[in-house]
């Protein structure tokens, strides 16, 4: 986090509208965007609801190799992983209960639907893409720490669990901590 940001919170990180945030033509140069530490993970919005007038939205996620994320079903929200560097491994419920995981190296695609319980752990340091139905994205900056630095050389971003879960609530989001994938 920068330093400023810590002195002068009302002020928020340097990188505040660097997005449009209304439909508009723009362009990005490597390592630009809205950034926020989750855990150990850092997510960087490319690309809001608010340009998209809802439609979706476009982040990355740089992971070191790590524990499985908390499971979850977002109500709304279809959520795309496109892999490029490093492995993980995708794990989904689906409607009728069966559960199957996925690992997916750089190259390779996945989709989850809205309603479908899913989770996914680093296996090998990963860059994703993610794709989500617009407004979500904006879910990492508010559970996470926002950020002015584009690695994740810096302390982790750990939210306060009764807070995350009021976030998560806000993006039709259930977390499910207890949710054990090893039957699966």
């Amino acid at each position: 986090m920068s330093f400023e940001f810590l002195i002068n919170k009302q002020a928020g990180p340097a990188w505040k509208g660097s997005l449009p945030g209304r439909p508009e033509a723009f362009f990005l140069k490597r390592g630009a965007g809205e950034h926020a530490m989750l855990g150990i993970d850092l997510f960087t919005v490319l690309l809001s609801g608010d340009e998209t007038e809802g439609q979706f939205g476009v982040f990355t996620s740089q992971a070191p190799k790590g524990q499985m994320i908390i499971t979850h079903v977002h109500a709304a929200t279809h959520e795309t992983f496109y892999v490029i560097e490093g492995k993980v491994r995708v794990y989904v419920q689906g409607p009728d209960g069966t559960r199957e995981s996925q690992l997916l190296e750089p190259g390779d695609f996945g989709y989850v639907p809205a309603g479908l319980v899913h989770t996914y752990e680093v296996e090998e340091s990963a860059l994703l893409m993610g794709v989500a139905t617009g407004g979500f994205e904006r879910f990492f900056q508010q559970i996470g720490q926002p950020t002015d630095h584009y690695t994740t050389d810096q302390p982790p971003g750990i939210p306060e669990f009764p807070g995350a879960i009021a976030v998560a609530q806000s993006h039709g989001t259930q977390l499910l901590p207890d949710f054990d994938w090893s039957g699966e």
